[in-house]
Protein backbone atom coordinates (compact mmCIF):
# COMPACT_ATOMS: atom_id res chain seq x y z
CA UNK A 1 0.00 0.00 0.00
CA UNK A 2 0.96 3.61 -1.00
CA UNK A 3 1.27 6.09 2.10
CA UNK A 4 -1.32 8.19 0.12
CA UNK A 5 -3.75 4.58 0.40
CA UNK A 6 -2.94 4.21 3.79
CA UNK A 7 -4.24 7.61 4.83
CA UNK A 8 -7.43 7.42 3.16
CA UNK A 9 -7.99 4.24 4.87
CA UNK A 10 -7.02 5.44 8.31
CA UNK A 11 -9.65 8.70 7.47
CA UNK A 12 -12.08 6.51 6.11
CA UNK A 13 -11.95 4.33 9.55
CA UNK A 14 -11.97 7.59 11.94
CA UNK A 15 -15.05 9.12 9.99
CA UNK A 16 -18.19 7.98 12.08
CA UNK A 17 -15.85 9.11 14.80
CA UNK A 18 -15.36 12.74 13.52
CA UNK A 19 -18.47 14.67 15.59
CA UNK A 20 -20.19 17.65 14.25
CA UNK A 21 -19.18 20.92 15.42
CA UNK A 22 -20.43 22.48 18.67
CA UNK A 23 -23.59 24.26 18.33
CA UNK A 24 -24.58 27.72 20.18
CA UNK A 25 -28.21 28.89 21.68
CA UNK A 26 -28.67 32.75 23.63
CA UNK A 27 -31.42 32.58 26.14
CA UNK A 28 -32.33 35.09 28.95
CA UNK A 29 -34.12 34.15 31.54
CA UNK A 30 -33.55 36.63 34.34
CA UNK A 31 -30.17 36.19 36.74
CA UNK A 32 -27.27 34.47 34.17
CA UNK A 33 -26.22 33.25 37.29
CA UNK A 34 -28.89 30.64 37.65
CA UNK A 35 -29.26 30.13 33.77
CA UNK A 36 -25.89 29.48 33.53
CA UNK A 37 -26.25 26.64 36.71
CA UNK A 38 -29.37 25.28 35.12
CA UNK A 39 -27.99 24.53 31.71
CA UNK A 40 -24.89 23.33 32.79
CA UNK A 41 -26.41 20.25 34.13
CA UNK A 42 -27.50 19.17 30.67
CA UNK A 43 -25.66 16.11 29.08
CA UNK A 44 -24.24 17.53 26.02
CA UNK A 45 -23.76 20.90 26.87
CA UNK A 46 -20.39 21.84 26.91
CA UNK A 47 -20.50 25.01 28.88
CA UNK A 48 -22.50 28.06 29.30
CA UNK A 49 -21.17 31.71 29.21
CA UNK A 50 -22.42 34.43 31.57
CA UNK A 51 -23.10 38.06 29.11
CA UNK A 52 -25.00 40.94 27.85
CA UNK A 53 -27.19 41.30 24.70
CA UNK A 54 -29.55 43.18 22.80
CA UNK A 55 -28.43 46.52 23.82
CA UNK A 56 -26.76 49.94 22.35
CA UNK A 57 -23.81 50.33 24.31
CA UNK A 58 -20.88 49.07 23.05
CA UNK A 59 -19.12 46.54 25.67
CA UNK A 60 -21.45 47.21 29.06
CA UNK A 61 -20.42 46.57 32.37
CA UNK A 62 -22.67 44.38 34.81
CA UNK A 63 -22.82 48.19 36.30
CA UNK A 64 -24.67 49.56 33.37
CA UNK A 65 -26.75 47.14 32.69
CA UNK A 66 -27.79 46.11 35.69
CA UNK A 67 -28.84 50.17 36.64
CA UNK A 68 -30.99 49.35 33.21
CA UNK A 69 -30.07 51.94 31.05
CA UNK A 70 -28.24 50.42 28.31
CA UNK A 71 -31.32 48.16 26.64
CA UNK A 72 -29.18 44.57 27.21
CA UNK A 73 -30.47 41.78 29.26
CA UNK A 74 -28.23 39.53 31.31
CA UNK A 75 -28.24 36.13 29.24
CA UNK A 76 -26.39 32.76 28.21
CA UNK A 77 -24.57 31.79 25.59
CA UNK A 78 -25.22 27.65 25.44
CA UNK A 79 -22.49 25.71 23.32
CA UNK A 80 -23.85 22.30 22.55
CA UNK A 81 -22.56 18.94 20.93
CA UNK A 82 -25.93 18.92 18.52
CA UNK A 83 -25.42 14.56 18.57
CA UNK A 84 -26.01 15.12 21.89
CA UNK A 85 -28.53 17.39 22.84
CA UNK A 86 -31.00 19.16 20.39
CA UNK A 87 -31.77 22.73 20.29
CA UNK A 88 -35.82 21.73 21.07
CA UNK A 89 -34.03 20.17 23.89
CA UNK A 90 -32.58 22.68 25.20
CA UNK A 91 -35.73 25.13 24.93
CA UNK A 92 -37.68 22.52 26.75
CA UNK A 93 -34.96 22.97 29.63
CA UNK A 94 -35.46 26.91 28.81
CA UNK A 95 -39.05 26.97 29.41
CA UNK A 96 -38.72 24.99 32.61
CA UNK A 97 -36.63 27.74 33.96
CA UNK A 98 -38.47 30.89 33.26
CA UNK A 99 -41.42 32.43 33.96
CA UNK A 100 -42.58 33.48 31.17
CA UNK A 101 -45.89 35.67 31.92
CA UNK A 102 -43.58 37.72 33.78
CA UNK A 103 -43.10 41.02 32.24
CA UNK A 104 -41.19 43.47 34.84
CA UNK A 105 -38.30 41.02 34.93
CA UNK A 106 -37.70 37.29 36.44
CA UNK A 107 -38.42 36.47 40.22
CA UNK A 108 -37.01 38.60 41.95
CA UNK A 109 -34.87 40.55 39.87
CA UNK A 110 -37.13 43.55 38.53
CA UNK A 111 -36.64 45.56 35.36
CA UNK A 112 -35.94 44.86 32.09
CA UNK A 113 -32.39 44.08 31.83
CA UNK A 114 -33.53 40.51 33.07
CA UNK A 115 -36.58 39.75 30.98
CA UNK A 116 -36.82 36.73 29.35
CA UNK A 117 -35.88 36.10 26.00
CA UNK A 118 -34.65 33.74 23.62
CA UNK A 119 -32.10 34.97 20.90
CA UNK A 120 -32.22 32.90 17.69
CA UNK A 121 -29.05 32.62 15.37
CA UNK A 122 -30.89 31.32 12.27
CA UNK A 123 -34.35 30.91 10.72
CA UNK A 124 -34.81 27.22 12.20
CA UNK A 125 -33.69 28.46 15.78
CA UNK A 126 -36.67 31.01 15.18
CA UNK A 127 -39.26 28.33 14.11
CA UNK A 128 -38.70 26.08 16.75
CA UNK A 129 -38.61 28.70 19.33
CA UNK A 130 -41.90 29.66 18.40
CA UNK A 131 -43.51 26.34 17.98
CA UNK A 132 -42.23 25.77 21.53
CA UNK A 133 -43.93 29.07 23.09
CA UNK A 134 -47.18 28.68 21.32
CA UNK A 135 -47.25 24.71 22.56
CA UNK A 136 -46.62 26.30 25.74
CA UNK A 137 -49.59 28.84 25.24
CA UNK A 138 -51.97 25.80 23.91
CA UNK A 139 -51.11 23.68 27.49
CA UNK A 140 -52.36 25.83 29.24
CA UNK A 141 -55.08 27.87 27.65
CA UNK A 142 -56.31 29.57 31.16
CA UNK A 143 -52.93 31.13 32.16
CA UNK A 144 -51.89 35.11 30.85
CA UNK A 145 -50.48 35.65 27.53
CA UNK A 146 -46.44 34.66 27.48
CA UNK A 147 -44.01 37.49 27.74
CA UNK A 148 -41.20 36.05 26.45
CA UNK A 149 -39.67 37.92 23.35
CA UNK A 150 -38.04 35.85 20.36
CA UNK A 151 -35.75 38.31 18.81
CA UNK A 152 -32.94 37.30 16.49
CA UNK A 153 -29.42 37.39 18.65
CA UNK A 154 -26.94 40.94 18.15
CA UNK A 155 -23.61 40.85 19.72
CA UNK A 156 -23.24 38.71 22.67
CA UNK A 157 -20.64 40.86 25.16
CA UNK A 158 -19.18 37.78 28.16
CA UNK A 159 -20.13 39.25 31.55
CA UNK A 160 -16.79 39.96 33.63
CA UNK A 161 -14.56 37.05 34.42
CA UNK A 162 -16.40 36.63 38.22
CA UNK A 163 -19.58 36.02 36.85
CA UNK A 164 -18.55 33.26 34.76
CA UNK A 165 -18.99 29.74 36.78
CA UNK A 166 -20.79 31.99 39.50
CA UNK A 167 -22.52 29.26 41.25
CA UNK A 168 -20.02 27.08 40.92
CA UNK A 169 -17.09 29.36 42.51
CA UNK A 170 -19.56 31.21 45.64
CA UNK A 171 -21.63 28.01 46.05
CA UNK A 172 -22.79 29.19 49.29
CA UNK A 173 -23.76 32.59 48.11
CA UNK A 174 -24.98 31.37 44.86
CA UNK A 175 -27.56 28.94 46.91
CA UNK A 176 -28.70 31.88 49.36
CA UNK A 177 -29.42 33.91 46.30
CA UNK A 178 -31.36 31.62 45.00
CA UNK A 179 -33.83 30.18 47.65
CA UNK A 180 -33.41 34.09 48.10
CA UNK A 181 -34.70 35.24 45.18
CA UNK A 182 -37.61 32.12 45.07
CA UNK A 183 -36.54 31.50 41.58
CA UNK A 184 -37.89 27.45 42.07
CA UNK A 185 -40.44 28.25 44.47
CA UNK A 186 -42.25 29.95 41.62
CA UNK A 187 -41.00 27.28 39.14
CA UNK A 188 -42.39 24.92 40.95
CA UNK A 189 -45.86 26.58 41.72
CA UNK A 190 -45.61 26.90 37.12
CA UNK A 191 -44.19 23.43 36.51
CA UNK A 192 -44.39 21.54 38.84
CA UNK A 193 -41.38 19.81 41.32
CA UNK A 194 -38.75 18.37 38.89
CA UNK A 195 -39.03 14.52 38.72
Amino acid sequence: MTPRTLLLCALTLLAPLAHAAPAVAIFAAGCFWCTEADFEKIDGVIGAESGYIGGRVEAPSYEQVSAGGTGHVEAVRVQFDPERVSYEELLAVYWRNVDPYAADGQFCDKGPQYRSAIFYLDEAQRASAERTRDALAAKYPERPAIVTEILPATRFWPAEAYHQDYYKKNPVRYRYYRWGCGRDRRLAELWGTPS
